[in-house]
């Protein structure tokens, strides 16, 4: 019996290992990018077979589905772990996450064919597996956009033949909409970013802008905005050690060249990722983020291959500072809600910035064969090394006290849908209840023009502050803001922030006024408000001095209506009210 159970036993091994062999050999991982010589990047459809082969014959590998997009088609996540555990709770109690997004922009598709051959590479031990570190990737983000594929729309950019188009379904830049949410896909990427809660995050593109030497670029969060230790470490460590274990691997890399319409030998301001962009969403949670931004003039292959190596490269740095990356993070979400202030609003600080050697090509203006005008060219038989100043400083222009917690009436119910997508906590408030609060009324703003990205978004916004006693009623949401969406919070809810829910129009209900009066009407009881107010009158007086209202009768009588009792409460006041500490 035990020689029969002995033989099965190695019938069902040999079976197992014969099934497994012939699973590896059905596949052929050559991706469409070695095949084409590195000129072709593969169709959407492709790069999710690609995945799912990969995880039929590597169980290290695993791809899943997650939520929805506007093209109606599901997002994937692949993760490999060589432990062969996909739960995110228990890989992060002993690994660091690397979240890695692709084709944001799918014209821009060198991320996608540089992770696919990385996460081959890696299973086929063809590199070496990472021990402590847990590769996360999107690999197409904006499917809508992948799936409109065409071969002219990167007026400026070498390669490859045939790639995606940059807005998605609807014709959002997905690059814009991290706070807003106005897509399925921005919904979905927050459950992915939660679910996950990556300690690096790498979002690959490809840049525009200026002619130089290098092929790759890079653009980290701005460290002074990420505060503290992390954004020392992130600046005077993580920084430096990627730029050098590129060069050791002879590849040159160079701050991202934020250049428009002019040479960048006169060097350039870092560009400063506020929360509408990926990294600084990421940066929200203290996640230490960048952008690769190869260049656009490049060759499509070796722009994939510099890709891939700096992906190595950001892996190698995060096996080897891992705890304390870990603990970094830690203590920020453990610090920044002790703080009293929070900035909320930044600008380039001239007094200090980096100088270093770039290696760019001559530019000079000539004449235009079509306008006639002068004109822009570089001549790259002209390459030079030139000393540039690199301003990657900034300083806060204005910051608010942080209030232990807001309130927010329950009717804006889509204010607390975005809550509820970024995992924040609140409570209700179980009985109607009397609290003083501080209180913000719109002082001032301006708006776009012209249209941005589904809105007219509203900028340099002030407001006065007050503080009021107010009833809330049973079901009015209470959120305190200590709490590990601390920054999403006060990005979001301070109206003051460049990327705020009122600057996004989240508000503009409360810029209408609801109720006026009809002058002949309100002539008559503004009369008699003024002779019973002589305080009023007084200021009503003073305040005729201005010409320009001393010639304009409604502005007047609009002016004593608005110091009435009659002018409704709610115009110009912001419905979100904060408890201080």
């Amino acid at each position: 019996m035990r020689t029969i159970t002995l033989i099965i036993s190695s019938l069902l091994i040999i079976s197992c290992n014969s099934t497994q062999k012939d699973t590896a050999e059905n596949f052929d991982f050559t991706t469409i990018f070695e095949k084409s010589n590195g000129t072709e990047t593969p169709t959407y459809p492709e790069v999710i077979t690609y995945y799912q082969n990969l995880s039929k014959v590597y169980p290290e590998i695993n791809i899943q589905e997650i939520g929805s997009t506007d093209s109606g088609h599901p997002l994937h996540i692949v993760t490999l772990n060589p432990d062969k555990i996909f739960d995110f709770e228990k890989i992060r109690r002993d690994k660091r996450i690397l979240l890695i997004n692709n084709g944001i922009h799918p014209g821009e598709s060198d991320g996608i064919d540089a992770t696919m051959l990385l996460f081959r590479d890696i299973a086929k031990g063809m590199i070496k597996t990472p021990e402590h570190t847990v590769l996360v990737t999107i690999p197409v983000y904006n499917i809508g956009g992948a799936l409109n594929r065409n071969s002219g729309t990167r007026t400026n950019q070498n390669g490859p033949k045939a790639y995606g188009f940059r807005g998605n379904s609807r014709n959002y830049d997905l690059n814009r909409d991290f706070i807003k949410n106005d897509t399925k896909n921005a919904q979905t990427f927050a459950e992915v970013f939660h679910l996950t809660q990556p300690d690096v995050f790498i979002d690959n593109h490809v840049s525009n802008g200026a002619d130089y030497q290098y092929t790759l670029t890079h653009l980290f969060t701005q460290h002074n905005k990420l505060n503290g230790n992390l954004g020392d470490y992130l600046h005077n460590q993580m920084h430096p050690q990627l730029e050098k274990s590129l060069s050791n691997k002879n590849w040159d890399i160079t701050p991202y060249v934020n250049v428009w319409g002019t040479t960048p030998d006169k060097g350039w301001t870092q560009f400063m990722d506020s929360p509408r962009y990926s990294t600084g969403y990421t940066t929200l949670w203290n996640t230490l983020g960048m952008m690769v931004e190869t260049h656009m003039l490049k060759p499509y292959k070796p722009r994939v291959l510099g890709t891939y190596e700096l992906m190595k490269s950001m892996i190698d740095i995060t096996e080897k500072d891992g705890e304390k990356i870990k603990d970094l993070r830690q203590k920020a979400f453990t610090d920044l809600p002790k703080q009293n202030t929070y900035p909320v609003n930044w600008k380039v600080d001239t007094t200090n910035a980096t100088n270093f050697d770039f290696k760019g090509y001559e530019g000079l203006y000539i004449n235009s064969e079509i306008t006639g005008a002068k004109r822009l060219k570089y001549d790259q038989n002209k390459p030079y090394t030139k000393k540039v100043r690199y301003q990657n400083y900034f300083s806060p222009t204005s910051e608010i006290t942080i209030p232990t917690s807001y309130i927010i009436p329950k009717g804006w119910w889509n204010v607390i849908d975005k809550l509820d997508l970024n995992k924040i906590s609140y409570k209700a408030v179980q009985k109607d209840t009397t609290i003083s609060v501080e209180v913000y009324h719109i002082k001032d703003y301006k708006s776009r023009k012209t249209p941005y990205e589904g809105h007219y978004l509203h900028y340099e916004t002030t407001v006065k502050r007050s503080t009021e006693i107010i009833t809330f009623r049973k079901g009015d949401y209470i959120i305190p803001t200590n709490q590990k969406g601390f920054r999403y919070l006060l990005e979001t809810l301070e109206p003051e922030a460049p990327d705020s829910f009122f600057n996004w129009n989240f508000f503009d209900t409360i810029l209408q006024q609801k109720e006026g009066f009809s002058p002949y009407v309100w002539e008559d009881k503004a009369l008699e408000l003024l002779e019973n107010d002589s305080n009023l009158k007084q200021k009503f007086e003073e305040k005729k001095n201005d010409t320009v209202f001393a010639k304009n009768w409604y502005a007047q009588l609009d002016w004593i209506h608005k110091q009435s009792d009659n002018y409704e409460k709610a115009h110009m006041r912001y419905p979100i009210y904060r408890i201080l500490k």
